[in-house]
Protein backbone atom coordinates (compact mmCIF):
# COMPACT_ATOMS: atom_id res chain seq x y z
CA UNK A 1 0.00 0.00 0.00
CA UNK A 2 2.81 2.42 0.88
CA UNK A 3 4.44 1.89 -2.52
CA UNK A 4 1.19 2.64 -4.33
CA UNK A 5 0.55 5.74 -2.24
CA UNK A 6 4.07 7.05 -2.89
CA UNK A 7 3.71 6.40 -6.60
CA UNK A 8 0.38 8.17 -6.84
CA UNK A 9 1.70 11.10 -4.82
CA UNK A 10 4.55 11.35 -7.32
CA UNK A 11 2.06 11.46 -10.20
CA UNK A 12 0.20 14.30 -8.54
CA UNK A 13 3.42 16.15 -7.71
CA UNK A 14 4.47 16.00 -11.35
CA UNK A 15 1.09 17.38 -12.45
CA UNK A 16 1.31 20.15 -9.85
CA UNK A 17 4.82 21.08 -10.93
CA UNK A 18 3.82 21.32 -14.57
CA UNK A 19 0.37 22.88 -14.28
CA UNK A 20 0.17 24.62 -10.91
CA UNK A 21 -2.44 24.79 -8.12
CA UNK A 22 -5.05 26.42 -10.33
CA UNK A 23 -5.39 23.09 -12.14
CA UNK A 24 -4.28 20.50 -9.56
CA UNK A 25 -5.96 20.36 -6.15
CA UNK A 26 -5.62 18.14 -3.09
CA UNK A 27 -7.80 17.12 -0.14
CA UNK A 28 -8.61 20.22 1.87
CA UNK A 29 -8.64 22.50 -1.20
CA UNK A 30 -11.96 24.13 -2.15
CA UNK A 31 -11.70 22.97 -5.76
CA UNK A 32 -11.13 19.38 -4.65
CA UNK A 33 -14.18 19.47 -2.39
CA UNK A 34 -16.35 21.03 -5.13
CA UNK A 35 -15.70 18.04 -7.37
CA UNK A 36 -16.16 15.50 -4.58
CA UNK A 37 -19.54 16.96 -3.63
CA UNK A 38 -20.88 16.98 -7.20
CA UNK A 39 -21.38 13.25 -7.75
CA UNK A 40 -24.88 11.82 -8.01
CA UNK A 41 -24.18 8.67 -5.99
CA UNK A 42 -22.69 8.09 -2.58
CA UNK A 43 -20.61 5.27 -4.06
CA UNK A 44 -18.74 7.70 -6.32
CA UNK A 45 -18.56 10.55 -3.79
CA UNK A 46 -17.06 8.23 -1.15
CA UNK A 47 -13.91 7.64 -3.22
CA UNK A 48 -10.98 9.92 -2.42
CA UNK A 49 -8.52 10.59 -5.24
CA UNK A 50 -5.02 11.66 -4.31
CA UNK A 51 -5.49 14.77 -6.41
CA UNK A 52 -8.02 16.24 -8.81
CA UNK A 53 -7.20 17.97 -12.10
CA UNK A 54 -9.62 20.59 -13.43
CA UNK A 55 -8.56 21.64 -16.93
CA UNK A 56 -10.35 24.52 -18.64
CA UNK A 57 -9.15 23.91 -22.19
CA UNK A 58 -8.11 21.13 -24.54
CA UNK A 59 -4.38 21.93 -24.45
CA UNK A 60 -4.26 21.62 -20.66
CA UNK A 61 -6.22 18.39 -20.88
CA UNK A 62 -3.68 17.10 -23.39
CA UNK A 63 -0.82 18.02 -21.05
CA UNK A 64 -2.45 16.10 -18.18
CA UNK A 65 -2.92 12.98 -20.28
CA UNK A 66 0.63 13.24 -21.66
CA UNK A 67 2.16 13.45 -18.18
CA UNK A 68 0.13 10.60 -16.74
CA UNK A 69 0.65 8.28 -19.70
CA UNK A 70 4.40 9.02 -19.65
CA UNK A 71 4.64 8.11 -15.96
CA UNK A 72 3.04 4.74 -16.60
CA UNK A 73 0.49 2.35 -15.08
CA UNK A 74 1.05 3.41 -11.47
CA UNK A 75 -0.69 6.70 -12.35
CA UNK A 76 -4.26 5.43 -12.34
CA UNK A 77 -6.98 7.93 -13.22
CA UNK A 78 -10.69 8.52 -13.70
CA UNK A 79 -12.51 10.98 -15.95
CA UNK A 80 -15.53 12.86 -14.65
CA UNK A 81 -18.03 14.94 -16.55
CA UNK A 82 -21.26 15.59 -14.62
CA UNK A 83 -20.85 12.40 -12.55
CA UNK A 84 -24.18 10.76 -13.37
CA UNK A 85 -22.99 7.15 -13.60
CA UNK A 86 -23.58 5.72 -10.12
CA UNK A 87 -21.11 2.83 -10.02
CA UNK A 88 -18.05 3.41 -7.88
CA UNK A 89 -14.98 4.03 -10.02
CA UNK A 90 -16.75 4.98 -13.24
CA UNK A 91 -16.01 8.70 -12.77
CA UNK A 92 -13.87 8.82 -9.65
CA UNK A 93 -10.99 6.85 -8.18
CA UNK A 94 -9.48 5.90 -4.84
CA UNK A 95 -5.75 6.75 -4.52
CA UNK A 96 -5.40 8.05 -8.06
CA UNK A 97 -6.02 11.12 -10.21
CA UNK A 98 -9.53 12.28 -11.11
CA UNK A 99 -9.77 14.58 -14.12
CA UNK A 100 -12.85 16.75 -13.72
CA UNK A 101 -13.69 18.07 -17.20
CA UNK A 102 -16.72 20.15 -16.25
CA UNK A 103 -14.66 23.23 -17.13
CA UNK A 104 -14.71 22.04 -20.75
CA UNK A 105 -18.23 23.34 -21.23
CA UNK A 106 -18.00 25.87 -24.04
CA UNK A 107 -20.98 25.84 -26.42
CA UNK A 108 -20.70 27.52 -29.83
CA UNK A 109 -23.23 27.53 -32.67
CA UNK A 110 -21.98 27.50 -36.25
CA UNK A 111 -22.70 30.46 -38.53
CA UNK A 112 -25.31 28.50 -40.48
CA UNK A 113 -26.84 27.24 -37.17
CA UNK A 114 -26.70 23.63 -38.36
CA UNK A 115 -24.03 22.42 -35.93
CA UNK A 116 -23.30 23.24 -32.30
CA UNK A 117 -19.88 22.52 -30.79
CA UNK A 118 -20.08 21.48 -27.14
CA UNK A 119 -17.41 20.75 -24.56
CA UNK A 120 -17.99 17.28 -23.12
CA UNK A 121 -17.98 18.59 -19.56
CA UNK A 122 -21.16 20.58 -20.23
CA UNK A 123 -24.58 19.55 -19.00
CA UNK A 124 -27.42 19.09 -21.47
CA UNK A 125 -29.37 21.74 -19.62
CA UNK A 126 -26.65 24.24 -20.45
CA UNK A 127 -26.82 23.25 -24.12
CA UNK A 128 -30.61 23.57 -24.24
CA UNK A 129 -30.46 26.97 -22.50
CA UNK A 130 -27.94 28.14 -25.10
CA UNK A 131 -29.99 26.93 -28.08
CA UNK A 132 -33.46 28.01 -26.93
CA UNK A 133 -33.24 31.58 -28.27
CA UNK A 134 -32.39 30.20 -31.71
CA UNK A 135 -35.40 27.85 -31.80
CA UNK A 136 -33.05 24.85 -31.86
CA UNK A 137 -32.35 21.73 -29.84
CA UNK A 138 -30.06 18.71 -30.09
CA UNK A 139 -30.81 15.06 -29.40
CA UNK A 140 -29.40 15.25 -25.90
CA UNK A 141 -30.24 13.88 -22.48
CA UNK A 142 -33.72 13.93 -21.04
CA UNK A 143 -32.45 14.99 -17.62
CA UNK A 144 -30.64 18.26 -18.20
CA UNK A 145 -28.15 17.66 -15.38
CA UNK A 146 -26.59 14.70 -17.21
CA UNK A 147 -23.22 15.32 -18.87
CA UNK A 148 -22.73 15.63 -22.62
CA UNK A 149 -19.69 13.36 -22.86
CA UNK A 150 -20.88 10.24 -21.08
CA UNK A 151 -24.31 10.11 -22.65
CA UNK A 152 -22.98 10.61 -26.19
CA UNK A 153 -20.20 8.01 -25.97
CA UNK A 154 -22.63 5.43 -24.62
CA UNK A 155 -25.01 5.97 -27.55
CA UNK A 156 -27.55 8.33 -26.06
CA UNK A 157 -31.36 8.13 -26.17
CA UNK A 158 -33.27 11.39 -26.38
CA UNK A 159 -36.81 12.71 -26.69
CA UNK A 160 -35.81 13.42 -30.28
CA UNK A 161 -34.25 10.03 -31.06
CA UNK A 162 -37.22 8.65 -33.07
CA UNK A 163 -36.59 11.53 -35.50
CA UNK A 164 -32.78 11.51 -35.68
CA UNK A 165 -31.46 8.36 -33.99
CA UNK A 166 -29.18 7.98 -31.01
CA UNK A 167 -27.36 11.05 -29.75
CA UNK A 168 -24.12 9.65 -31.19
CA UNK A 169 -25.75 9.41 -34.62
CA UNK A 170 -26.08 13.21 -34.66
CA UNK A 171 -22.37 13.83 -33.98
CA UNK A 172 -20.50 15.28 -36.96
CA UNK A 173 -17.08 15.43 -35.27
CA UNK A 174 -15.31 14.37 -32.08
CA UNK A 175 -12.26 16.19 -30.68
CA UNK A 176 -10.16 13.61 -28.83
CA UNK A 177 -7.04 13.69 -26.68
CA UNK A 178 -5.22 10.43 -27.41
CA UNK A 179 -3.14 8.50 -24.90
CA UNK A 180 0.12 10.37 -25.60
CA UNK A 181 -1.59 13.77 -25.31
CA UNK A 182 -2.01 14.47 -29.03
CA UNK A 183 -5.29 16.13 -30.00
CA UNK A 184 -7.06 14.79 -33.08
CA UNK A 185 -10.42 15.14 -34.77
CA UNK A 186 -12.52 12.16 -35.78
CA UNK A 187 -15.24 12.53 -38.39
CA UNK A 188 -16.45 10.99 -41.64
CA UNK A 189 -13.34 12.23 -43.49
CA UNK A 190 -10.56 12.09 -40.89
CA UNK A 191 -9.93 9.14 -38.57
CA UNK A 192 -13.23 7.69 -39.71
CA UNK A 193 -12.70 4.38 -37.90
CA UNK A 194 -12.23 6.23 -34.62
CA UNK A 195 -15.31 8.30 -35.46
CA UNK A 196 -17.42 5.17 -35.74
CA UNK A 197 -15.89 3.56 -32.64
CA UNK A 198 -16.76 6.58 -30.50
CA UNK A 199 -20.42 6.17 -31.46
CA UNK A 200 -21.18 3.81 -28.61
CA UNK A 201 -17.68 2.61 -27.71
CA UNK A 202 -17.54 4.58 -24.43
CA UNK A 203 -14.23 5.84 -23.01
CA UNK A 204 -11.90 3.32 -24.61
CA UNK A 205 -9.93 5.44 -27.07
CA UNK A 206 -8.86 8.62 -25.32
CA UNK A 207 -10.48 11.60 -23.64
CA UNK A 208 -13.13 13.24 -25.82
CA UNK A 209 -13.07 16.98 -25.14
CA UNK A 210 -15.65 18.25 -27.65
CA UNK A 211 -18.51 16.95 -29.75
CA UNK A 212 -20.06 18.73 -32.72
CA UNK A 213 -23.77 17.95 -32.91
CA UNK A 214 -26.32 18.49 -35.67
CA UNK A 215 -29.03 20.87 -34.48
CA UNK A 216 -32.78 20.30 -34.79
CA UNK A 217 -35.30 23.11 -35.39
CA UNK A 218 -37.75 22.93 -32.52
CA UNK A 219 -40.40 25.13 -30.97
CA UNK A 220 -42.29 24.22 -27.83
CA UNK A 221 -42.82 20.66 -26.68
CA UNK A 222 -45.65 19.05 -24.73
CA UNK A 223 -44.62 17.05 -21.69
CA UNK A 224 -45.17 16.15 -18.09
CA UNK A 225 -45.85 13.32 -15.69
CA UNK A 226 -49.02 11.31 -15.17
CA UNK A 227 -49.59 9.14 -12.07
CA UNK A 228 -51.99 6.21 -12.07
CA UNK A 229 -53.49 3.90 -9.50
CA UNK A 230 -51.58 0.63 -9.34
CA UNK A 231 -54.84 -1.25 -9.89
CA UNK A 232 -54.99 0.32 -13.37
CA UNK A 233 -51.53 -0.91 -14.34
CA UNK A 234 -52.80 -3.39 -16.96
CA UNK A 235 -54.43 -0.55 -18.90
CA UNK A 236 -51.26 1.52 -18.59
CA UNK A 237 -49.10 -1.37 -19.83
CA UNK A 238 -51.40 -1.90 -22.82
CA UNK A 239 -51.35 1.80 -23.70
CA UNK A 240 -47.54 1.87 -23.40
CA UNK A 241 -47.04 -1.17 -25.62
CA UNK A 242 -49.53 0.11 -28.19
CA UNK A 243 -47.29 3.17 -28.52
CA UNK A 244 -43.99 1.26 -28.39
CA UNK A 245 -45.06 -1.51 -30.76
CA UNK A 246 -46.78 0.59 -33.41
CA UNK A 247 -45.86 -0.39 -36.97
CA UNK A 248 -45.81 3.29 -37.91
CA UNK A 249 -44.19 4.70 -34.80
CA UNK A 250 -44.96 8.40 -34.25
CA UNK A 251 -41.53 10.02 -34.64
CA UNK A 252 -42.50 12.87 -32.33
CA UNK A 253 -43.50 10.61 -29.45
CA UNK A 254 -41.44 9.66 -26.42
CA UNK A 255 -42.71 8.08 -23.21
CA UNK A 256 -41.25 6.44 -20.12
CA UNK A 257 -43.54 4.28 -17.97
CA UNK A 258 -42.29 3.45 -14.50
CA UNK A 259 -43.28 1.16 -11.67
CA UNK A 260 -41.76 1.89 -8.27
CA UNK A 261 -41.72 -0.04 -5.00
CA UNK A 262 -41.05 1.44 -1.55
CA UNK A 263 -39.58 -1.21 0.75
CA UNK A 264 -40.74 0.64 3.85
CA UNK A 265 -44.39 1.23 2.96
CA UNK A 266 -44.55 -1.93 0.81
CA UNK A 267 -46.42 0.19 -1.71
CA UNK A 268 -46.25 0.32 -5.51
CA UNK A 269 -46.75 3.32 -7.76
CA UNK A 270 -47.22 3.63 -11.53
CA UNK A 271 -46.42 6.73 -13.57
CA UNK A 272 -45.69 7.79 -17.13
CA UNK A 273 -43.83 10.71 -18.66
CA UNK A 274 -45.18 11.33 -22.16
CA UNK A 275 -43.39 13.96 -24.27
CA UNK A 276 -44.43 15.15 -27.70
CA UNK A 277 -42.04 17.15 -29.90
CA UNK A 278 -44.27 17.76 -32.92
CA UNK A 279 -44.29 21.08 -34.78
CA UNK A 280 -46.46 24.05 -33.86
CA UNK A 281 -47.41 22.95 -30.35
CA UNK A 282 -49.41 25.77 -28.80
CA UNK A 283 -52.02 24.06 -26.61
CA UNK A 284 -52.28 21.26 -24.08
CA UNK A 285 -54.46 19.23 -26.45
CA UNK A 286 -53.69 15.52 -26.27
CA UNK A 287 -51.85 14.18 -29.34
CA UNK A 288 -53.61 11.10 -30.78
CA UNK A 289 -50.66 8.86 -29.88
CA UNK A 290 -51.31 9.44 -26.16
CA UNK A 291 -55.10 9.30 -26.10
CA UNK A 292 -55.24 5.69 -24.88
CA UNK A 293 -52.68 6.32 -22.13
CA UNK A 294 -54.37 9.49 -20.92
CA UNK A 295 -57.78 7.81 -20.95
CA UNK A 296 -56.61 5.68 -18.02
CA UNK A 297 -57.80 7.26 -14.73
CA UNK A 298 -55.18 9.60 -13.31
CA UNK A 299 -54.12 10.51 -9.80
CA UNK A 300 -52.22 13.54 -11.10
CA UNK A 301 -51.25 15.14 -14.41
CA UNK A 302 -48.61 17.83 -15.00
CA UNK A 303 -48.58 17.75 -18.82
CA UNK A 304 -48.25 21.20 -20.35
CA UNK A 305 -46.66 23.18 -23.16
CA UNK A 306 -43.06 24.07 -22.36
CA UNK A 307 -39.61 24.12 -23.97
CA UNK A 308 -36.72 21.67 -23.85
CA UNK A 309 -34.57 23.66 -21.45
CA UNK A 310 -37.37 24.18 -18.92
CA UNK A 311 -38.59 20.58 -19.11
CA UNK A 312 -35.10 19.10 -18.73
CA UNK A 313 -34.38 21.14 -15.61
CA UNK A 314 -35.37 18.38 -13.21
CA UNK A 315 -34.98 18.91 -9.45
CA UNK A 316 -31.60 17.83 -8.11
CA UNK A 317 -31.54 14.47 -6.32
CA UNK A 318 -29.62 14.47 -3.02
CA UNK A 319 -26.73 11.99 -3.04
CA UNK A 320 -27.96 8.46 -2.38
CA UNK A 321 -26.65 4.98 -2.92
CA UNK A 322 -27.68 4.08 -6.42
CA UNK A 323 -27.41 1.30 -8.99
CA UNK A 324 -28.22 0.92 -12.68
CA UNK A 325 -29.01 -2.31 -14.48
CA UNK A 326 -30.67 -2.86 -17.84
CA UNK A 327 -32.28 -5.24 -20.29
CA UNK A 328 -33.95 -5.04 -23.71
CA UNK A 329 -37.10 -6.97 -24.56
CA UNK A 330 -39.75 -7.48 -27.19
CA UNK A 331 -42.79 -5.26 -26.81
CA UNK A 332 -45.48 -7.06 -24.80
CA UNK A 333 -48.09 -5.87 -22.33
CA UNK A 334 -48.36 -9.38 -20.88
CA UNK A 335 -44.58 -9.43 -20.33
CA UNK A 336 -44.78 -6.09 -18.49
CA UNK A 337 -47.54 -7.56 -16.32
CA UNK A 338 -45.43 -10.64 -15.66
CA UNK A 339 -42.48 -8.41 -14.79
CA UNK A 340 -44.62 -6.59 -12.24
CA UNK A 341 -45.57 -9.87 -10.60
CA UNK A 342 -41.94 -11.04 -10.56
CA UNK A 343 -40.84 -7.76 -9.02
CA UNK A 344 -43.52 -7.98 -6.37
CA UNK A 345 -42.62 -11.54 -5.41
CA UNK A 346 -38.86 -10.82 -5.49
CA UNK A 347 -38.91 -7.51 -3.64
CA UNK A 348 -41.90 -7.53 -1.31
CA UNK A 349 -40.25 -9.30 1.62
CA UNK A 350 -36.87 -7.65 1.15
CA UNK A 351 -35.91 -5.36 4.02
CA UNK A 352 -32.79 -3.23 4.14
CA UNK A 353 -30.84 -3.61 7.38
CA UNK A 354 -30.75 0.19 7.68
CA UNK A 355 -32.64 3.07 6.10
CA UNK A 356 -34.99 2.64 3.17
CA UNK A 357 -34.86 1.38 -0.41
CA UNK A 358 -36.94 2.47 -3.38
CA UNK A 359 -36.89 0.29 -6.49
CA UNK A 360 -37.64 1.94 -9.82
CA UNK A 361 -38.23 0.07 -13.08
CA UNK A 362 -38.55 2.38 -16.07
CA UNK A 363 -39.69 1.09 -19.47
CA UNK A 364 -39.15 3.10 -22.63
CA UNK A 365 -39.93 2.40 -26.29
CA UNK A 366 -37.00 1.36 -28.45
CA UNK A 367 -38.54 1.43 -31.92
CA UNK A 368 -36.99 0.79 -35.29
CA UNK A 369 -37.47 4.52 -35.87
CA UNK A 370 -34.40 4.95 -33.63
CA UNK A 371 -32.26 2.02 -34.70
CA UNK A 372 -32.72 2.61 -38.44
CA UNK A 373 -31.02 6.01 -38.36
CA UNK A 374 -27.44 4.96 -37.58
CA UNK A 375 -27.41 1.23 -38.24
CA UNK A 376 -23.90 0.29 -39.33
CA UNK A 377 -22.59 3.84 -38.92
CA UNK A 378 -22.40 3.37 -35.14
CA UNK A 379 -21.10 0.31 -33.27
CA UNK A 380 -24.20 -0.41 -31.19
CA UNK A 381 -25.22 -3.38 -33.31
CA UNK A 382 -28.91 -2.49 -33.38
CA UNK A 383 -30.96 -2.34 -36.57
CA UNK A 384 -34.57 -2.43 -37.80
CA UNK A 385 -34.20 -6.21 -38.10
CA UNK A 386 -34.53 -6.34 -34.29
CA UNK A 387 -38.07 -4.99 -34.55
CA UNK A 388 -39.70 -2.62 -32.10
CA UNK A 389 -38.57 -3.36 -28.56
CA UNK A 390 -38.47 -1.79 -25.12
CA UNK A 391 -35.58 -0.94 -22.83
CA UNK A 392 -35.81 -1.41 -19.08
CA UNK A 393 -33.76 0.54 -16.53
CA UNK A 394 -33.73 -0.90 -13.02
CA UNK A 395 -32.44 1.64 -10.50
CA UNK A 396 -32.70 1.00 -6.76
CA UNK A 397 -31.97 3.96 -4.48
CA UNK A 398 -31.15 3.54 -0.80
CA UNK A 399 -30.00 5.65 2.11
CA UNK A 400 -27.58 3.52 4.12
CA UNK A 401 -24.35 2.15 2.68
CA UNK A 402 -24.69 -0.70 5.20
CA UNK A 403 -27.41 -2.08 2.92
CA UNK A 404 -25.30 -1.98 -0.26
CA UNK A 405 -24.22 -5.62 -0.41
CA UNK A 406 -27.75 -6.94 0.09
CA UNK A 407 -29.34 -4.45 -2.34
CA UNK A 408 -26.79 -5.29 -5.02
CA UNK A 409 -27.40 -9.01 -4.64
CA UNK A 410 -31.17 -8.52 -4.78
CA UNK A 411 -30.80 -6.29 -7.84
CA UNK A 412 -28.89 -9.00 -9.70
CA UNK A 413 -31.43 -11.61 -8.63
CA UNK A 414 -34.29 -9.47 -9.89
CA UNK A 415 -32.82 -8.93 -13.36
CA UNK A 416 -31.95 -12.62 -13.65
CA UNK A 417 -35.58 -13.49 -12.88
CA UNK A 418 -36.88 -10.97 -15.42
CA UNK A 419 -34.48 -12.10 -18.14
CA UNK A 420 -35.35 -15.73 -17.57
CA UNK A 421 -39.07 -15.00 -17.94
CA UNK A 422 -38.53 -13.02 -21.15
CA UNK A 423 -36.15 -15.62 -22.58
CA UNK A 424 -38.66 -18.39 -21.94
CA UNK A 425 -41.13 -16.77 -24.35
CA UNK A 426 -38.53 -15.54 -26.86
CA UNK A 427 -38.67 -11.86 -25.93
CA UNK A 428 -35.17 -11.38 -24.44
CA UNK A 429 -32.95 -9.30 -26.73
CA UNK A 430 -29.16 -9.29 -26.54
CA UNK A 431 -28.64 -5.51 -26.63
CA UNK A 432 -27.71 -3.80 -23.37
CA UNK A 433 -27.78 -0.01 -23.40
CA UNK A 434 -24.40 1.08 -22.04
CA UNK A 435 -25.67 4.18 -20.25
CA UNK A 436 -28.07 2.06 -18.18
CA UNK A 437 -25.86 -1.00 -17.63
CA UNK A 438 -24.74 -2.29 -14.25
CA UNK A 439 -20.98 -2.56 -13.61
CA UNK A 440 -21.17 -6.38 -13.79
CA UNK A 441 -22.93 -6.34 -17.18
CA UNK A 442 -21.04 -6.41 -20.50
CA UNK A 443 -22.86 -3.99 -22.80
CA UNK A 444 -20.02 -3.62 -25.32
CA UNK A 445 -20.12 -7.33 -26.03
CA UNK A 446 -23.87 -7.10 -26.53
CA UNK A 447 -23.15 -5.10 -29.71
CA UNK A 448 -22.13 -8.38 -31.37
CA UNK A 449 -18.71 -9.94 -31.88
CA UNK A 450 -18.10 -8.15 -35.18
CA UNK A 451 -18.58 -4.73 -33.61
CA UNK A 452 -16.69 -5.75 -30.49
CA UNK A 453 -13.76 -6.93 -32.62
CA UNK A 454 -13.85 -3.65 -34.53
CA UNK A 455 -13.67 -1.71 -31.25
CA UNK A 456 -10.66 -3.72 -30.10
CA UNK A 457 -8.92 -3.09 -33.42
CA UNK A 458 -9.50 0.68 -33.19
CA UNK A 459 -8.23 0.64 -29.62
CA UNK A 460 -5.00 -1.04 -30.69
CA UNK A 461 -4.50 1.46 -33.51
CA UNK A 462 -5.07 4.66 -31.54
CA UNK A 463 -4.00 3.44 -28.09
CA UNK A 464 -1.40 0.71 -28.75
CA UNK A 465 -0.11 0.67 -25.17
CA UNK A 466 -3.61 0.29 -23.75
CA UNK A 467 -3.63 3.53 -21.76
CA UNK A 468 -7.44 3.74 -21.70
CA UNK A 469 -7.70 0.07 -20.75
CA UNK A 470 -5.01 -0.11 -18.03
CA UNK A 471 -4.64 3.37 -16.55
CA UNK A 472 -8.33 4.32 -16.65
CA UNK A 473 -9.90 1.34 -14.85
CA UNK A 474 -13.44 2.66 -14.55
CA UNK A 475 -16.24 2.12 -17.03
CA UNK A 476 -16.79 -0.64 -19.56
CA UNK A 477 -13.53 -1.88 -21.06
CA UNK A 478 -12.46 -3.95 -24.06
CA UNK A 479 -11.03 -6.91 -22.18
Amino acid sequence: MAIVATSVNYCCDQLLSALGPSVISFPGNASYQTTESSYWSIQEASLTPTCIATPLDTNTTGAIIHILSSLGPSCQLAIKSQGHAPAAGFANIEDGVTIDITGLNQTVLSADEKVVSVGTGASWSGVYDYLDPYGLVVAGGRNGAVGVGGLTLGGGISYFSPRVGYTCDTVTNFEVVLAHGKVVNANASVNSDLFRALKGGAGNFGLVTRVDLATIPQGNILGGSVAHNTFDREAVFKAFTDIAGAINYDQYASVVTSISFNSTSKGWSVASTPVYTGPNITTNATPPVYQELLAVPQLSNTIKVTNASTFSAEPAIPPLNWLFETGTYGVSASLMSQFFDICNSTLYDFDAPAGWVVWSLAFEPFPTAITAKGAGANVLGTSPADGNSMILLISPLWTSSNSSTLVTAKDKELLANLDAAADKIGLLHKFQYTNYAGPWQQPLKSYGWKNYGFLKGVSKRYDPKGFSQRQVPGGFKLH
